[in-house]
């Protein structure tokens, strides 16, 4: 059972790098993309169409699996490797995005689904020992601390794992956010204790920066996850209300972070985002969009506008080219803009599988061209390749 990172390449102007990030179920290059796949499945695709399509690294939710099936059940059929015949490393977050953003109001579409009763009132008490919320399946009640968050995600027995934090909001003041870092700190320092009294080398722990929109908080932030013995740096947190805000406030982490561990940016994941954020040092990511717009219909293509296209559109009813003609995925070397439009038309589920499928394909081709930019000093020209 072996970690580690080792970084082969810096830029010479800005902190973008190249790197390699060894798990005990493989080694990945870094800058790379994380798939989501929440509740055990990256939704629509099997294990083996992810590696089809040369994803080298996926993760699940330990808000989501310690609901349903539970960590135990999971743990009993062999950890989330062999639950999902998955070979590959695995990354699992702490819960606390999804536990916050449902008390909020604010969350992943598929939350806000038909007979979600509990949504608007999950969240019932946070205090420094804890959060006390409603499962949105049920209702039923939990209590999730830095000691069972990191138990649950050494039953589900993924290789890289997160400390328990809050995920503030955006329209928190700035003495709430200062308040919500250090207790974020303290339950960090709790879940890096738990861990320690069970660590068996298969599992490693990212500590997690806070401070919201504000430098000296976000430094502080980074401060403490680099005094600490984690072994990789997350950004989390909110990110400001735009775009340039959060590249802003992830490049006021840039100089603070520890410059040799792994960095990973929680919840980011479009070509723009993509190629700002590893210019302030980021080496993976995680975003539920890939799939989630594939099953709404929408396919990511290289130079397109908004970098997407609408494939229900009707202009694409009697199109015979494949969704993007330079791409070599499945979808796009066996069928046409035509067939995928008919598909989204009369419902057909495999229209939907296709498109993620090619997104799925075009985010790790992006991770591919990426790394060879960084290494050739050709990143401006790549991006406006990618990005109109």
């Amino acid at each position: 059972m072996s970690f580690a990172f080792e970084i082969t390449h810096k830029a010479p102007d800005s902190y973008a790098r190249l790197g390699r990030l060894t798990t005990p179920h493989g080694t990945i290059d870094t800058p790379n993309f994380i798939f989501c796949g929440t509740k055990a499945s990256v939704k629509g695709l099997s294990p083996a169409q992810l590696r089809a399509e040369k994803v080298d690294i996926i993760l699940s939710n330990t808000y989501h699996l310690m609901l349903s099936p539970g960590p135990d059940l999971i743990a009993e059929m062999g950890g989330l490797h062999k639950f999902m015949n998955w070979n590959g490393p695995m990354f699992t977050d702490s819960g606390g995005f999804q536990i916050f953003s449902l008390g909020y109001g604010s969350v992943a579409d598929e939350i806000k689904g038909r007979g979600n009763r509990y949504r608007d009132k999950s969240i019932l008490k946070i205090t420094e020992e804890g959060a006390a919320f409603r499962s949105y399946l049920d209702g039923k009640k939990f209590f999730l601390t830095p000691e069972s968050s990191i138990d649950i995600q050494r039953k589900l027995g993924a290789d890289l794992i997160v400390q328990l934090d809050e995920c503030t909001p955006f329209h928190v003041d700035k003495d709430y956010t200062a308040r919500s870092m250090a207790m974020s700190m303290r339950w960090g320092d709790r879940s890096l204790a738990e861990w320690k009294k069970h660590d068996d080398g298969k599992q490693r722990m990212y500590g997690i920066v806070q401070g919201g929109v504000y430098p000296d908080l976000r430094k502080e932030s980074c401060e403490w996850t680099r005094d600490r013995d984690f072994f990789a740096t997350a950004i989390g947190g909110s990110l400001g209300s735009h775009k340039e805000q959060m590249y802003e406030v992830v490049a006021m982490c840039s100089p603070h972070i520890h410059p040799a561990r792994p960095v990973h940016l929680l919840g980011i994941g479009t070509f723009i985002d993509v190629f700002s954020n590893v210019r302030s040092g980021i080496d993976t990511f995680d975003c539920v969009s890939p799939t989630r717009i594939a099953r709404h219909g929408w396919a990511m293509v290289k130079g397109a506008p908004k970098e997407r296209m609408n494939m229900r559109n009707a202009k694409f009813a009697r199109d015979p080219d494949p969704v993007d003609p330079t791409c070599d995925c499945h979808a796009c070397k066996n069928h046409s803009r035509s067939y995928i439009h008919h598909l989204f038309r009369v419902k057909e589920f495999l229209g939907m599988q296709l498109l993620s499928i090619h997104n799925v394909h075009t985010m790790t081709r992006l991770m591919r061209e990426v790394r060879a930019a960084i290494g050739a000093g050709t990143l401006d020209a790549l991006q406006k390749e990618w990005v109109v």
